[in-house]
């Protein structure tokens, strides 16, 4: 079979080498040709979006429009098809084959596949995150298996207590990490969540319908995995128009899914302080910290109903 690295200008295999490393580029490529022939793919197209894996769209002889994606082994492979795999297509995309040691998993392509974040209507957006979260979570088979989200916060906090360059978002996250085991204490069931439900992982189906894709797959309760949706409706710049709309949105996810507006205000400054942290950890330069302490900031006056800016 042809090599497919034909299918990469210079500048996108300068991107992956960057990203990944050489090594990783050239088994990717291997894999690349191992997998269309095993899993009789064609047309395959890179997705230029370098995050935790290399996409591409292609077409199986089997399935039809798929998704191929390929990225480190790692748990979070596992964590991702074993989600999949538990939901069976309902209201989450279909993993069609994976091969876990290797990193690489075909997933059912959503079509048109345009994502929550392209709706201009923020009401509209409300009511698809609703209709998807309500009633969205189980019991996981081997749920031992899986990380916690407490486990998140824990390791973070502890994470952030070695690092001596960041002060502020240290005492954030240790102030989070004592407000989850609040929260967790009477918000205790552990079904499996999302852990990373926001606009750019819900994408509009043929049917119309959003469909859910790219799960962590991470054990909590459910209130944990509403607050990342909240993030990312935040703005560029923190304002008092941005707070109104914050403060609008916390409304309605009170009404419409019936937890208390104190929990999720608590969880959105949880998932906020690790969310910045976690951009420290990733490599985030001292000259942004202010930027990230800025929006934990926000979401602290946000948990104690602060409007002021």
């Amino acid at each position: 079979m042809e090599c497919q690295s034909s299918i990469f200008t210079q500048e996108q295999i300068e991107t992956i080498v960057k990203r990944f490393g050489n090594t990783f580029f050239e088994q990717m490529l291997r894999h690349l040709d191992d997998y269309a022939e095993k899993w009789s793919l064609s047309s395959l197209q890179l997705i230029p979006s370098f995050s935790a894996n290399v996409v591409f769209t292609c077409y199986s002889e089997q399935f039809g429009h798929a998704i191929l994606k390929i990225g480190q082994p790692s748990e979070t492979i596992w964590t991702e098809v074993s989600t999949l795999r538990q939901y069976q297509g309902q209201r989450f995309c279909k993993v069609y084959e994976a091969d876990i040691e290797n990193g690489v998993i075909l997933l059912e392509r959503l079509q048109p596949g345009t994502t929550l974040r392209d709706e201009s209507s923020l009401q509209q957006r409300l009511d698809v995150f609703c209709s998807l979260y309500s009633n969205l979570h189980i019991a996981a088979v081997e749920a031992e298996q899986f990380p916690t989200y407490i486990g998140w916060v824990e390791r973070i906090t502890d994470y952030m207590r070695q690092r001596h360059d960041c002060p502020e978002l240290t005492r954030h996250m240790q102030r989070a990490r004592d407000i989850c085991l609040s929260i967790a204490s009477t918000y205790s069931q552990n079904l499996l969540l999302h852990g990373d439900l926001h606009h750019d992982n819900m994408l509009l189906g043929s049917n119309g319908e959003y469909v859910i894709i790219d799960p962590k797959g991470v054990i909590g309760d459910p209130v944990f995995d509403i607050p990342r949706f909240i993030l990312n409706e935040f703005d560029e710049s923190i304002t008092e128009n941005l707070y109104e709309k914050i403060e609008e949105i916390i409304g309605v996810l009170t009404k419409k899914l019936a937890i208390p507006n104190d929990v999720i205000r608590k969880c959105l400054y949880v998932e906020t302080a690790m969310g910045m942290c976690w951009c420290v950890e990733d490599g985030s330069t001292p000259e942004e910290y202010t930027a990230l302490v800025q929006k934990v900031a926000f979401a602290e006056a946000i948990m104690n109903e602060q409007g002021t800016w």
